[in-house]
């Protein structure tokens, strides 16, 4: 079972609270340095250029320019409040029991149907791929659990279902995985 002293509190009395693993925190500290590097300088200078045109009040490119300058100032602030506020987990479980990162085949026990998923955290949670969150409701079913086994997932107070684990794959980090935006 993933055992809760594998998590260190980074933080304390913070509003964000995000479980997140150490590599989750290393590809935000990648994007807030790509930003600082290369997105910055090229966004003070497009706002530089465009101010340079005359008539600010009527000057499309320079309103555009300072949005994106803005948005990418918003991400690094983000990107650094999430890891100043984070929860680091470990991503290793046993080799018998789902964890961050494994890819997991259930069947849902009402309709019979199959889905395959792989369990991460919310910061790479993205279920048009079928990525979903370890802090979702079938996130939080899952962990733990051994193929073979049923779990029950609750929706809210009034809702829930049972899923059947058919199958589980132990899938590591992908390093192709994108951080999701806001």
């Amino acid at each position: 079972m993933i055992e809760e002293n594998n998590k260190k509190r980074i933080s304390e009395g913070n509003d964000m609270n995000n479980e997140l693993t150490a590599g989750d925190i290393k590809k935000m500290q990648e994007e807030i340095e790509y930003r600082k590097l290369v997105v910055r300088p090229q966004a003070l200078e497009e706002v530089k250029t465009a101010r340079a045109h005359g008539d600010l009040s009527e000057n499309f490119e320079y309103h555009a320019a300072k949005k994106v300058k803005n948005q990418n100032e918003s991400r690094i602030r983000y990107l650094e409040r999430m890891i100043k506020t984070a929860t680091v987990i470990s991503d290793k479980s046993a080799a018998d029991e789902v964890g961050i990162n494994n890819t997991v085949t259930v069947e849902f026990v009402d309709d019979g149907s199959v889905e395959t998923y792989r369990i991460v955290t919310t910061v790479r949670g993205n279920s048009l791929e079928n990525m979903i969150s370890n802090e979702s409701p079938l996130g939080k079913a899952l962990l733990g659990k051994k193929e073979g086994q049923t779990a029950h997932v609750q929706v809210n107070d009034a809702v829930g279902y049972d899923v059947k684990i058919l199958k589980l794959e132990k899938t590591m980090d992908e390093d192709g995985d994108r951080l999701r935006s806001f």
